[in-house]
């Protein structure tokens, strides 16, 4: 049975959110996994939260208020936001989250979430990181696609010379080689939240970068309402990141590493894989961002793998 304050709470019933639930009951009937549904709004007085010991958020729409709920009643929080403004005001919570002495993690789905963990595992193979660029391509669910169009009209946010800077999105067009079998797409600077994540846990990095797949269609009507409905979900998604820095003597160099997979499946095995610690009690108290060096980012991957996540590492050695 589960002990006191030991189950996990999924809110929301997306495709994210069926896929962490499915994770977290892989890992033994002990565990006790719950769902609520993502308008719920009572959150503080719910009785079915009592003994729950940490809740990922993976509804629609803004995570702040309901993450500040729950940790005003002692509830971990995995988060798997990515809007910028909403995941920008969760980052400006870390002393609400110190207070409450249980993890509050923030961007813990695909992007940001596992590019933050491959960025920081790249990282260790460098003395120095100068930049971060992240390549996003597919979505999942439908809420996801409507995020997509969105990211393409909106502003883009980046970091140069170690400040943030705005440009409008739909631009910047860049050519990105995603892991196998996706391959190659255009991407461009969207409105993402990852260099908000990334600067909070490598603000040594001068330059940081986030950019989104899109085809003309993409671009030309992002501004305009959605002309079809959103597919249930996409195909195979995939994330590249590419870190840059100098190693031991000085050298530059350039390290790549990615994901190919469906955009729910991952981003359910991030979540899963944090809210998995987060009830172990392995994780650290307080405002808790992927990427972060106080993390055992290595344990992490390793989480994620085994919900069926592969990491691919770009090596520049043909695969036979």
């Amino acid at each position: 049975m589960s002990s006191p304050q030991s189950g996990v709470c999924v809110i929301g019933g997306g495709v994210v959110g069926r896929r962490v639930i499915k994770r977290l009951q892989l890992l033994g009937p002990q565990r006790q996994v719950i769902t609520i549904d993502g308008r719920a709004t009572d959150l503080a007085a719910t009785r079915r939260l009592d003994h729950i010991g940490v809740a990922v958020l993976t509804q629609p729409g803004s995570h702040y208020d309901t993450a500040m709920t729950l940790l005003g009643r002692g509830i971990a929080v995995v988060s798997i936001g990515d809007r910028v403004s909403d995941v920008a005001a969760m980052l400006g919570a870390r002393e609400i989250a110190d207070r409450c002495a249980v993890p509050f993690v923030v961007g813990a789905g695909m992007s940001p979430g596992l590019t933050g963990l491959i960025a920081r595992h790249l990282a260790t193979g460098l003395e120095r990181v100068d930049e971060i660029h992240i390549a996003v391509h597919g979505t999942a669910g439908p809420e996801c696609a409507r995020q997509h169009h969105r990211a393409l009209a909106g502003e883009a946010t980046s970091v140069d010379g170690g400040e943030f800077v705005t440009s409008r999105a739909g631009v910047g067009r860049e050519l990105a080689w995603f892991p196998e079998p996706v391959g190659a797409y255009d991407c461009y600077r969207a409105e993402l939240p990852a260099p908000l994540t990334l600067h909070e846990v490598f603000p040594e990095a001068s330059r940081i970068t986030a950019r989104l797949s899109a085809n003309r269609r993409d671009r030309f009507t992002s501004r305009l309402p959605m002309l079809t409905p959103p597919h249930q979900e996409g195909g195979v998604g995939a994330v590249r990141v590419e870190v840059r820095g100098a190693v031991a003597g000085g050298a530059r160099d350039t390290l790549i590493a990615g994901v190919a997979e469906m955009v729910g499946t991952a981003a359910a095995a991030t979540a899963a894989a944090f809210a998995e610690l987060a009830s172990a009690g392995e994780l650290p108290s307080g405002l808790v961002v992927p990427g972060d060096s106080r993390l055992d980012t290595v344990r992490v991957l390793h989480q994620i793998e085994r919900f069926g996540v592969r990491l691919q590492e770009f090596t520049g050695v043909p695969s036979a």
